[in-house]
C-alpha cells in the first residue's frame, strides 16, 4: 500500500525537482531574461490537477528551496508561489472546464501575479531590475503553457492509471 502511493508521487516530486533545475540553470545573458518560470508553472499544474495533494504547504517549500538557491530574499519565492497555488486550488473547479486558450490566458494572468509579487517585494528593499526581467517569464511561460499542460497531463493520466 505504502509503496503503490510513494509511486504515485514520485513522478510529481520529479518535475518539480526538475523544475527547479532548470530554473537554476545557468543560461546567457541575451536569453536568461526570457527564461520561464518553470516552478510556477509546475505548481499551478499540479495544484490544478491534484488540488488535495499539492497545494499550499508544497509551494512554500519548493519557494523557500528556490530562495535559497538563487540567494533571494528569504520567502520571497515562497509568498508569491503560494498565492498563485492558493488562487488556483480554490478555483480549480472553475478552472477545469476552460478551454486550454482560456487557460492559458489564466495562466498568463497568475504568472503576471507572480512576477508583480517579485517586483513588489524587490522594490520594498530597494532591489533594481530591468524591466525584461519581470515580463520575460511572463510571456514565455505563457507560450510554453500548452506544450506543458499536454506533457504534464500526459505523465498524470499515466500515474493515476498505473494506481
Amino acid at each position: 500500500m505504502s509503496r503503490d502511493r510513494a509511486s504515485r508521487h514520485l513522478p510529481i516530486i520529479v518535475t518539480i525537482i526538475v523544475a527547479l533545475l532548470l530554473t537554476m540553470m545557468p543560461l546567457p545573458r541575451s536569453v536568461d531574461a526570457f527564461r520561464p518560470d518553470w516552478l510556477a508553472l509546475i505548481m499551478i499544474f499540479w495544484a490544478f490537477s491534484l488540488p488535495r495533494s499539492y497545494g499550499v504547504g508544497i509551494a512554500w517549500i519548493a519557494g523557500i528551496v528556490l530562495d535559497v538557491a538563487q540567494g533571494a530574499l528569504l520567502g520571497q519565492h515562497a509568498l508569491a508561489l503560494c498565492l498563485i497555488v492558493y488562487l488556483t486550488v480554490k478555483f480549480h473547479l472553475l478552472m477545469r472546464v476552460f478551454p486550454l486558450i482560456q487557460l492559458t490566458a489564466t495562466v498568463f494572468a497568475l504568472l503576471a501575479l507572480y512576477q508583480f509579487l517579485l517586483f513588489w517585494i524587490n522594490g520594498v528593499a530597494n532591489v533594481t531590475a530591468p524591466p525584461a526581467t519581470y515580463w520575460g517569464p511572463v510571456v514565455s511561460g505563457t507560450l510554453l503553457w500548452p506544450l506543458l499542460f499536454s506533457f504534464l497531463n500526459g505523465i498524470r493520466y499515466r500515474v493515476q492509471s498505473r494506481g
